[in-house]
């Protein structure tokens, strides 16, 4: 299986430890990711709040190259998935006029991606270390989901891709009403103020849950819930300890892959206390 792969400014450096476990998981599952030839950032989040005409053109080209190579675009930043995804709408509606496009590939998110049947079921055939006893709240934020006349998605408020893959792996997929809510990720330096209250909302709900642990497929929704937990516990009066996951890091995990401690040492919560106490590690 081949298919096209638009990494985005974040997995080439701050989210470094994200692209490692993509392309480790898609190695061994026999997926070949053909970075796409001359890409350019996509203009999220800035772009599109100063010219809504520069933000569809910068996205379009990154599209039009994809179909050029002839496979379907994957893509793992929820916030290039977003833009990518509206490039591609206005392309099929005629209204980017510099490129042509005729509609042969698709704009798809990394999740919906890995969650389907194509990939899900060779992935399951080769778990040798089943995630048993983690309970794990699964993260979709925002931005991957809504909206929905622009991602197609019917159930962008109750995802459920990143439920089944956690699933899969062996682990709890603990329900919970919080899953698309915004994390606040681009107000991050702006208003952390605001960051704090989004995200501490989404700690507490997670305490009342009793889960382990968040699962997420977006770099900026890792870094804000990651990062920030020490200030959001010192704001709020509390102490939380939650490790947040990529998805493919899970999944990894569960493949035994040898190179999952690296990926884990980039976080900020350090993971490694409650997988040892789990004896996943």
């Amino acid at each position: 299986m081949k298919v096209s792969y638009y990494p985005g400014c974040s997995l080439e450096s701050t989210a470094s430890d994200y692209n490692a476990s993509i392309q480790a998981l898609t190695g061994m599952l026999g997926i070949e990711l053909s970075e796409v030839e001359d890409w350019n950032c996509c203009g999220s989040t800035s772009a599109h709040s100063l010219s809504p005409e520069l933000s569809l053109v910068l996205s379009a080209r990154n599209v039009v190259r994809a179909e050029a190579a002839g496979r379907d675009l994957i893509v793992p930043c929820s916030l290039c998935f977003n833009r990518l995804k509206t490039a591609e709408k206005a392309l099929r509606q005629g209204t980017v006029s510099e490129y042509n496009f005729s509609g042969s590939i698709q704009v798809r998110d990394i999740l919906e991606f890995f969650s389907s049947s194509e990939v899900l079921d060779r992935f399951v055939d080769m778990i040798n270390k089943p995630l048993r006893g983690l309970k794990a709240l699964c993260y979709y934020g925002c931005q991957g989901n809504r909206p929905p006349q622009i991602i197609g998605r019917t159930d962008c408020e109750n995802p459920m891709d990143m439920d089944r893959l956690v699933e899969a792996c062996g682990a709890t997929a603990v329900d919970w009403p919080f899953k698309t809510d915004c994390c606040g990720a681009s107000h991050a330096v702006a208003r952390q103020d605001v960051v704090y209250e989004l995200v501490g909302r989404l700690f507490d709900r997670a305490v009342a849950q009793g889960a382990d642990c968040f699962v997420v497929s977006c770099q900026m929704c890792q870094a804000n819930l990651d990062m920030y937990q020490e200030k959001i516990s010192q704001a709020r009066g509390q102490k939380y300890q939650i490790p947040v996951f990529y998805f493919t890091e899970l999944m990894g995990l569960a493949l035994g892959h040898p190179d999952v401690s690296k990926w884990l040492s980039r976080h900020f919560v350090d993971p490694s206390p409650l997988l040892n106490q789990l004896e996943l590690l």
